[in-house]
C-alpha cells in the first residue's frame, strides 16, 4: 500500500513539475513574438518622417502620441537591446526628445509635443529606463539625462499630506503611488550606481510616506491621496503594487535588512491573490508588466520560480486570445501603442528567463 502511495505521489510531482516547466515557452518562441510586435509598432504606429509615434490606430485625440506610451516603449526597447538587438532605443529617444522642455524649475518632459502639463510619473518611467540602460551599457548620456530628470522630480516633493511627490505639476491636488513608487526605484538605482547615501535617504523618505499613506493592510497599494482633505482613492492597480514590490526587493539587495525581503514576499503573495482572478490579470498590459518587474526583482533573491507562474500564464493567454488577424494585441477595437509596447517588454523580460533549467 505504501509503495502504491509513493508511486502515485511521484506521478503527481512529475505532473506538477512538467505542467509548470511547460508554462513558459522556449526563448525562440518569445523572440518570434518580439519580432512580430516590433514590426507592427514600426508599421502601424511609427511616423518615420516626423520621428514620432501614433497613440492608437484609427481615431485618436491628438495627431501624435502623448508621452506616456513612449515611456512604455523606451523601457521595452531597453529590454530588447538587452537581448542583443542593437540601437532599438534610438528612434524612441528621438521621439521623446521632442517632448523636452527647459521651463523652470528644471528641464524635463511635458506630456505632449506642444506646451502641456508635466507629470512626475511620466518622467520617472523615462529615468528608470535610462538608468537601466546605463547599468547595462555604461553610456554616460543615460546617466546624465537621468540626473537632469531627477532634479526636476524632487521639485514635486513637499510636506503637504505629510510628504510625498505630486502626480501633476500644474494641478497639485493629489499624491499618487504611481509618482512615489517609481521615485523610490530611481533613488535606489542612483544609490546603487554612486554609493551616495543621500539617494538612499531620499528613497526611504518616500518609501516610508507611501507605506504610511497608501498601503493597505494586505500590502496592496491604493492609487492616490487628496492633499486637501486627505481622502484616499482606494482604487488598486497592478503597477502601483508592482513598484512597491520592486522597491522592497531592491532595498533588501542594497541593505540586506530582512524586513524588506519579508515585506516583498508578503506583497508578492497577496498581489497574486488580489489581482489574478478567473485565471487572468486586468486588461491593461502595461500596468501588469510593471507588476512583473517587481516579481522579477524578488526572483533575483528568492529564486522561487513558482511565483512567476501566473504571470507567464497570463502572457500566454494574451497571445492566444487577445491578438487580432494582424497580430496586434489588446481587446480594444482601436489598438494602442502602449499595449504593444507593454507586451514587447513582457516577452523580452520572459525571454531572458530560463526557468526550465532551474
Amino acid at each position: 500500500m505504501r509503495g502504491t502511495l509513493n508511486f502515485l505521489l511521484s506521478l503527481l510531482l512529475i505532473f506538477l513539475f512538467t505542467d509548470y516547466a511547460l508554462a513558459q515557452p522556449a526563448q525562440t518562441e518569445y523572440l518570434k513574438r518580439i519580432a512580430i510586435i516590433e514590426k507592427n509598432i514600426n508599421q502601424y504606429f511609427r511616423v518615420a518622417d516626423k520621428a514620432l509615434y501614433l497613440e492608437t490606430i484609427g481615431k485618436h485625440e491628438k495627431p501624435y502620441s502623448y508621452l506616456w506610451p513612449l515611456c512604455a516603449l523606451i523601457q521595452a526597447t531597453n529590454e530588447t537591446e538587452a537581448l542583443g538587438k542593437p540601437k532599438m532605443m534610438e528612434p524612441v529617444i528621438s521621439a521623446i526628445n521632442q517632448y523636452y522642455t527647459t521651463e523652470k524649475p528644471a528641464p524635463s518632459y511635458q506630456s505632449y509635443i506642444d506646451k502641456s502639463s508635466r507629470f512626475y510619473d511620466d518622467n520617472q518611467w523615462i529615468a528608470i529606463a535610462y538608468l537601466d540602460a546605463y547599468q547595462r551599457n555604461k553610456d554616460v548620456n543615460y546617466l546624465d539625462k537621468s540626473k537632469e530628470i531627477y532634479k526636476w522630480l524632487l521639485t514635486g516633493y513637499d510636506k503637504k499630506a505629510g510628504g510625498g511627490i505630486y502626480w501633476q505639476e500644474d494641478k497639485k491636488t493629489s499624491k499618487n503611488t504611481c509618482s512615489n513608487g517609481p521615485n523610490i526605484l530611481i533613488s535606489l538605482q542612483f544609490y546603487k550606481i554612486t554609493g551616495d547615501k543621500k539617494y538612499l535617504d531620499t528613497a526611504l523618505l518616500v518609501y516610508n510616506w507611501t507605506n504610511k499613506m497608501l498601503r493597505s493592510s494586505e500590502g496592496i497599494f491604493y492609487d492616490a491621496i487628496n492633499v486637501e482633505n486627505l481622502k484616499v482613492d482606494s482604487a488598486t492597480y497592478t503597477y502601483n503594487t508592482g513598484t512597491m514590490l520592486q522597491a522592497n526587493a531592491l532595498l533588501y539587495q542594497l541593505t540586506k535588512e530582512d524586513k524588506y525581503l519579508k515585506e516583498a514576499k508578503f506583497i508578492a503573495t497577496n498581489a497574486e491573490r488580489h489581482f489574478y482572478k478567473n485565471n487572468k490579470l486586468g486588461d491593461h498590459y502595461w500596468f501588469n508588466v510593471v507588476l512583473l518587474r517587481g516579481y522579477l526583482e524578488l526572483f533575483k533573491v528568492e529564486k522561487d520560480a513558482k511565483r512567476l507562474a501566473f504571470l507567464i500564464k497570463d502572457a500566454e493567454r494574451i497571445w492566444k486570445d487577445e491578438r487580432d488577424e494582424n497580430n496586434l494585441l489588446g481587446k480594444q477595437k482601436n489598438k494602442s501603442l502602449i499595449m504593444q509596447a507593454a507586451m514587447l517588454e513582457y516577452y523580452a523580460r520572459l525571454a531572458k528567463l530560463n526557468l526550465t533549467k532551474l
